[in-house]
């Protein structure tokens, strides 16, 4: 994994533009502190910064090669899983190789294939590729959207990086937000409207999108989306494929020539992830590593809910010990969770899940004293319905994002100027719609099956990411690479069109993803009620973080108080409603550690409401 940055301009040399430019890559150097490299010319710059992973000597960036009287320029941020067969084929239709880098079998699709390049590739991937001879840079991410690429049109100059810092680094692009990027903030925050970048005129490249700069200007487009297709398999058939592409997928991403392991939570998803990596470890001779975390005192403050029933604490030594893999446990001290807001705003450039980001960051922190690599549980739960939205008919039904039914509750935050003619309902139910109507579904699709359907792509196009931006940022300011089989595109075409009463069996969560594994797990994992991320229920978080936000309003000129209303935050502080902010893992605690996130952000990012 690595950052990518660079800037196409026609009007300017870059040549001379060398120190803007290297501002960029530097303001992102922690994705990728192996290797640094350039490719600066009159109207073209690319710039890379590399987490070495694979063919550490012959994947270098930016990796030029030719065609003729043609060359072709990359950089590159990803991993490649199917990278063997990609090159077999290439081979045989003439292309040669000086390495095993996935980053040259990327360039040489593109080379072959061309914009068709991206149908060829299973993977993570966001990267551009500069034809020299057309002065056309080509752009593309991945399906999913696992790898982030932002950008920013200035003064006629296409400029793109890895994350929102990098665009910032550059002169010509200044921190500035107005009212739609405060309502992206306070109503759809921390999640973000898919391309939407926040910042004024900053731009996220959409996942199954690609697209090309040249003289001509930017032009986009989609290569993917899910599909509605008839579902033929019956339902044993249906277990077969599923197990398959979730082993399959899992093995794939065991690829790595440096350390690595898996994250362990005791629960299904990481369990799998981890079963499945420790027989392949076992056929090598190696012993898996293992990285699991929890609270200081957590146990002893710990309260059941309908959406945590049971705590991991229980159920990480009891998997540790069936698997026979190495377990690295990390215990989070409440402090250090507070403390850790403002980083986590650093790794995101954006306010975040609060301390579901914090905790996540200190806990990839130790894991990349172990290994640079290690394999994640995400998108499980949104690809086979393991959320409670999914289950709870009434939620299921209801018009609007599950994780988000308390939008006139985050509308009393806004400030006047801000709210004055502001319907907030609309605002987030015109987002909900333009989802739906873009949603794939068949005639023949019963009422459950096609809302379920619309279900996934609110969930993929919507909540995933937001956990896959927070995977990603959190895990890359410690260069550790995390990888998301589950994630596999694969995976979800085929479980969109597996109708719900498959999806659903024997009534249980994710129970056709129980089914197709039942043997990698011992019988307690396997049927172990689904519990979310785990977060701080010691009393002593909710007391810090609402003694910070107390020292906020202390402040007559705080940042945030131009953006929330002062009573609603000193309401926030003394009635405790436990009013979700942001599905079930954001209630009073997480909500009061956003505001100081939100403030943090406004004063360390300098940024300019407009």
């Amino acid at each position: 994994m690595c950052s990518i940055a660079g800037a196409i301009d026609f009007q300017t040399d870059l040549r001379g533009q060398a120190d803007a430019l290297r501002a960029m890559q530097r303001a992102m150097v922690r994705r990728g502190p192996d290797q640094k490299g350039e490719y600066i010319t009159e109207h073209a710059a690319l710039l890379h910064d590399r987490l070495a992973v694979i063919d550490i000597e012959n994947g270098r960036q930016p990796m030029t090669a030719g065609d003729g009287p043609r060359t072709y320029t990359i950089v590159y941020n990803g991993e490649i899983y199917n990278t063997d067969e990609v090159r077999g084929d290439l081979i045989a239709r003439g292309q040669t190789f000086s390495g095993h880098s996935d980053t040259e079998v990327v360039l040489k699709s593109f080379i072959q294939w061309d914009e068709k390049c991206v149908d060829h590739l299973n993977g993570i991937f966001a990267f551009a590729i500069w034809d020299s001879m057309e002065r056309r840079l080509f752009i593309a991410r991945d399906r999913m959207g696992v790898k982030p690429f932002f950008y920013a049109i200035r003064r006629g100059a296409f400029l793109f990086a890895s994350e929102l810092k990098g665009l910032l680094a550059h002169p010509l692009v200044e921190p500035m937000v107005d009212r739609e990027g405060v309502l992206e903030v306070l109503l759809t925050g921390p999640g973000r409207t898919p391309g939407y970048g926040v910042f004024r005129d900053v731009y996220e490249l959409r996942p199954g999108w690609r697209g090309w700069f040249d003289e001509r200007g930017l032009r986009t487009e989609r290569y993917w989306k899910l599909t509605a297709r008839e579902h033929t398999d019956d339902l044993a058939a249906t277990v077969d494929t599923v197990r398959y592409l979730v082993t399959d997928a899992i093995r794939r991403q065991l690829v790595s020539d440096v350390p690595i392991g898996t994250f362990l939570s005791g629960g299904l998803d990481s369990g799998i992830i981890s079963s499945v990596a420790n027989l392949h470890m076992k056929e090598r001779g190696e012993v898996l590593h293992t990285f699991s975390v929890d609270y200081k005192d957590h146990l002893k403050y710990f309260h059941e809910t309908k959406f945590q029933p049971t705590s991991d604490t229980v159920y990480i030594p009891k998997l540790a010990d069936w698997l026979g893999c190495e377990n690295h446990l990390t215990v989070l001290d409440t402090m250090a969770l507070a403390d850790g807001l403002y980083e986590a705003v650093q790794a995101r450039d954006l306010p975040g899940m609060s301390d579901v980001d914090s905790s996540l960051l200190q806990f990839c922190k130790p894991i990349k004293e172990q290994v640079t690599v290690a394999l994640s549980g995400e998108c499980a739960d949104e690809i086979f319905g393991g959320y409670p939205w999914y289950r709870d008919e009434k939620i299921r039904m209801a018009e609007g994002f599950p994780w988000a039914q308390s939008i006139q509750y985050r509308a009393g935050f806004l400030r006047p100027e801000y709210a004055r003619g502001l319907d907030s309902r609309e605002y987030l139910m015109a987002k909900y719609r333009m989802t739906l109507a873009d949603t794939d579904t068949l005639d023949s699709d019963s009422p459950v099956d096609k809302r379920m359907r619309e279900m996934m792509r609110l969930n993929t196009d919507w909540f995933m990411q937001t956990l896959l931006d927070r995977k990603d940022r959190m895990s890359m300011w410690s260069a550790l690479e995390v990888r998301v089989p589950f994630c596999d595109h694969r995976i979800a075409e085929y479980l969109y069109n597996v109708p719900w009463e498959m999806k659903d069996y024997r009534h249980y969560e994710k129970g056709l993803l129980r089914e197709a594994m039942k043997d990698y797990l011992p019988q307690e994992i396997l049927w172990r009620k689904k519990s979310p991320y785990p977060k701080t229920h010691n009393p002593e978080y909710m007391r810090e973080v609402s003694k910070r936000l107390r020292a906020v309003l202390a402040q007559p000129h705080a940042p945030l108080l131009d953006l929330v209303r002062r009573e609603a935050l000193e309401g926030l502080l003394e009635d405790d409603k436990a009013q979700p902010w942001y599905g079930q893992l954001m209630t009073t605690p997480q909500t009061i550690a956003y505001m100081l996130q939100v403030n943090y952000w406004l004063q360390a990012y300098n940024v300019k409401l407009v």
